[in-house]
């Protein structure tokens, strides 16, 4: 087999074709996308492979046939057209403030009009914007391809602030030329990772066709299953013997900690290419994904508005606007949480069109209950980890006391965020997140014949049914008693009879005044 390099981190088309890079060939999407003059939008994660999907456009409609060779584009293209290519990044710097946006505005024009030695006629970076587009098709006779990457950055790293406001204006009238320039615009293609209200940001472009949720384009960026048989077996067999597993086995591995994202529903599921690529480098399962970083906006989200947690940790049913539109005037955190890639489809009822969604897998459920555990107890970072190995240990060996121990200290304090009229929901969501880094099998609100139970936690040979109660001002004792009479009651153990596993029931009782939690007892 020729020597190839695996692309971590390669996000220029050119440099990964000419430097022996392994290319997974997505020409056949571009292909497709690109015969018309529609523009589009696409919404993915970080580390998808958005900005090499843009150099990738930008290469076939430069006419770098050469740059093909070997793909499926070689063949599907018979004119290779040149056209000019006006190419805009906001991924380059930080925007917290207006004047850092105004700076990379007018280097974006600048680079542009000396790039196409096009003159400058105004300081207004819309106004040089319009002008490019319209002198650059003129020039070359030639409609114009733009290529716009991470358009919402400026948006998202002022969030909260008193710049976000400013940057949206100001983004606005930087992009408000492309409406009145369609003549002149051969293809446009915008991504990010959120949708902003589009029609507040690109003036106009009511028109601009979302694939973001589009079954045919659900593998535009991302390794799909079939991707990942035919164009990774060097690489898996490699990491397989590396592990000391068999194929299967690390095939199934690689699936639980880096496949299962669905952009659309009832489609092969992606795997994240950036952790894929640095799990079969390193030949290691490792967490890679935050590598680079929680997102700074998800972190200010949860800070500013309102959660709930048990609708992000349990897996939860949501229209497609719930989460598809992100509007920062809302107090609707789920298209941050979903377009942020922490969440992705796992189901889609057609009568209702409600679609699930849920944690897409292990390495992504540990990262954002780790982040969200951050905000929410009081347990310091450095010891969060030992916390969760212990409990986890303290499952095993059904030591309860123990178990329940590391929760009170870690919810001790009700965090200032949280308000006391919330605490009930505080308490419930934050026992269900430290349950669930353990990596222990964790349902909550599991239906019975007579109820739902509150959490049930399963390891190899035990069953732990747990039900959570506010005292209410009343004794501990009573309190308790009703829990654990209410699991009996409930039938909320039959179902597990038959596994052979141990069973306890426990009724765990906290204070209503945000005091944390009282007491527990076990059955």
């Amino acid at each position: 087999m020729e020597n190839r390099f695996l692309p971590i981190g390669i996000q220029d088309f050119e440099k990964l074709r000419t430097g022996n890079y392994l290319y997974v060939d997505k020409t056949p999407l571009i292909y497709e996308l690109t015969r018309t003059s529609t523009p589009y939008f696409l919404s993915r994660p970080r580390r998808f492979g958005k900005s090499l999907l843009l150099s990738t456009m930008e290469a076939y409609f430069l006419g770098k046939k050469e740059l093909f060779k070997g793909l499926a584009l070689e063949k599907l293209e018979k004119e290779w057209t040149e056209y000019p290519v006006l190419k805009i990044s906001f991924g380059v710097n930080s925007y917290e403030n207006n004047e850092r946006l105004k700076s990379r505005l007018d280097s974006i024009v600048s680079e542009n009009e000396s790039r196409y030695n096009i003159e400058k006629k105004s300081d207004n970076p819309a106004e040089r914007f319009a002008n490019i587009i319209r002198a650059v098709s003129e020039k070359y006779n030639q409609k114009v391809v733009i290529l716009i990457d991470e358009y919402d950055k400026p948006i998202l790293d002022a969030l909260y602030t008193d710049f976000e406001e400013q940057n949206r204006q100001e983004l606005r009238s930087f992009y408000s030329p492309l409406k009145d320039s369609d003549k002149y615009i051969r293809f446009l293609f915008i991504t990010g990772i959120t949708k902003v209200s589009h029609v507040n940001i690109f003036s106009g472009l009511n028109q601009l066709n979302d694939i973001s949720l589009d079954r045919k384009y659900s593998s535009l960026c991302g390794i799909s299953e079939s991707e990942l048989e035919q164009y990774f077996e060097p690489e898996i067999k490699t990491l397989a013997e590396k592990q000391e597993m068999t194929a299967i086995e690390t095939k199934e591995k690689l699936a639980q900690m880096y496949d299962g994202y669905h952009f659309a529903h009832d489609v092969e599921g992606v795997y994240n290419p950036f952790c894929l690529l640095k799990c079969f480098f390193s030949n290691d399962f490792g967490s890679y994904w935050f590598e680079s970083g929680t997102p700074s906006f998800l972190v200010k989200t949860l800070q500013y508005q309102p959660l709930e947690l048990e609708n992000l940790v349990n897996g939860r049913l949501a229209t497609e606007n719930q989460f598809k539109n992100y509007d920062p005037d809302s107090k609707n955190m789920l298209p941050v949480v979903y377009q942020s890639g922490y969440l992705t489809i796992k189901g889609f009822e057609k009568e209702t069109r409600f679609y699930t969604l849920d944690f897409p897998n292990r390495e992504v459920e540990e990262g954002f209950l780790e982040v969200l555990l951050q905000k929410f107890v009081t347990v310091p970072y450095d010891d969060m980890g030992l916390e969760i190995g212990n409990m986890k240990i303290a499952l095993k060996n059904r030591n309860i006391d123990k178990v329940l121990s590391i929760i009170k200290s870690a919810i001790a304090d009700l965090p200032t965020i949280v308000k006391k009229e919330m605490c009930e929901n505080y308490y419930e969501s934050v026992t269900h997140l430290m349950f669930r880094m353990t990596g222990c099998r964790v349902v909550s609100e599991l239906q019975s014949v007579a109820g739902r139970s509150d959490i049930i936690v399963t390891t190899k040979d035990s069953v732990f049914i747990f039900e959570l109660k506010m005292d209410k001002g009343r004794a501990f004792e009573k309190v308790a008693a009703e829990a654990l009479e209410q699991i009996d009651a409930g039938g909320y153990a039959d179902r597990f009879t038959v596994s052979g596993k141990q069973m306890y029931k426990v009724g765990v009782v906290f204070s209503s005044d945000g005091k944390g939690m009282v007491g527990w007892k076990v059955k």
